[in-house]
């Protein structure tokens, strides 16, 4: 079976089920061995601030959409299966998307739209896409072991205290993660400072961040690895007020691989909650893996 997918999230979720996409996404970096795959798609957004990437991003869905598909290369590949998302028009190509640039080629394949709000979702999508692609057991296989996970997890979690932990998927302007993110937190045995199981992010002014004063602090933007995070701390640190955060002050405030582990709904979420747990609970578990950034204070 030929299967093109349109998202990190779903190129992730293939992987992990032993199926290997002819074609992927721009944003598609993991597993490593899809990085020469032919990509579908370009986006429109190459800013490096984020209050510039933030305008890139609400000007050109004003316009239409975020990316341009490669018609001509799905033409092509003709692929039997395209594995796409009803999610988010700006984290990734979507179901409308695919669906116009489809109506114009000869080629005419499944197309499956994941949809993932909340933790949970993320099993339902791996059942989805394993019946898709004839992959039942192993979907079955991956979806009770990261259950098994979560469970032990929650064994292992105090019942106190539940450190108030805040989680941002964007610097400028401020936005804090929503969707699965609170129950990724809860899972972690904290208490999610911002937002609501399921629902969208939604902006957040600074000044009530500041009065919220969460004791964690976890900064995850959206397409950033650590280090690009790290380099563009810098518009959250240079903020009034930042060095009197409670987070600030007592050292706990950590840099995540977004991408890797908190803005894509993929089995790596349950990563992300034995990571939190790490950082949340540290009298409970080991010191989390090194991809987890603990700031110096002294340095910002």
């Amino acid at each position: 079976m030929k299967v093109i997918s349109t998202s990190p999230s779903s190129t992730e979720i293939l992987a992990a089920l032993g199926v290997d996409p002819v074609a992927v996404s721009h944003a598609c970096d993991y597993p490593p061995r899809v990085a020469d795959l032919p990509r579908i798609d370009v986006s429109k957004v190459d800013a490096d601030a984020s209050a510039d990437r933030h305008e890139q991003v609400r000007a050109a869905t004003a316009d239409g959409h975020l990316y341009r598909m490669d018609a001509e290369t799905i033409d092509a590949l003709d692929p039997d299966l395209i594995v796409t998302q009803g999610v988010c028009g700006v984290c990734a190509v979507d179901d409308v998307l695919v669906g116009e640039t489809l109506a114009g080629l000869e080629t005419d394949p499944a197309v499956l739209a994941l949809q993932a709000r909340r933790l949970a979702d993320v099993f339902t999508c791996i059942e989805e896409v394993g019946e898709a692609t004839d992959t039942e057991a192993a979907a079955t296989a991956l979806v009770a072991d990261l259950r098994e996970r979560l469970d032990t997890l929650a064994e292992r979690v105090p019942d106190a205290p539940r450190p108030r932990l805040a989680v941002l998927e964007w610097m400028d302007p401020l936005r804090p993660g929503g969707s699965w993110v609170p129950d990724v937190v809860a899972a972690a045995g904290a208490t999610c400072e911002f937002g609501e199981p399921g629902a969208r992010s939604r902006p957040l002014e600074w000044d009530a961040f500041l009065a919220a004063d969460p004791e964690v602090l976890v900064v995850a933007p959206c397409g950033f690895d650590a280090e690009r995070t790290l380099e563009r701390l810098h518009e959250l640190t240079d903020r009034p007020g930042w060095d009197d955060l409670t987070a600030v002050r007592d050292g706990q405030v950590f840099v995540f691989d977004g991408s890797a582990y908190l803005t894509r709904w993929t089995p790596r979420l349950v990563d992300a909650a034995e990571r939190l747990a790490a950082v949340c609970h540290p009298d409970a578990f080991d010191a989390p893996p090194a991809d987890v950034v603990r700031l110096d204070p002294s340095r910002y």
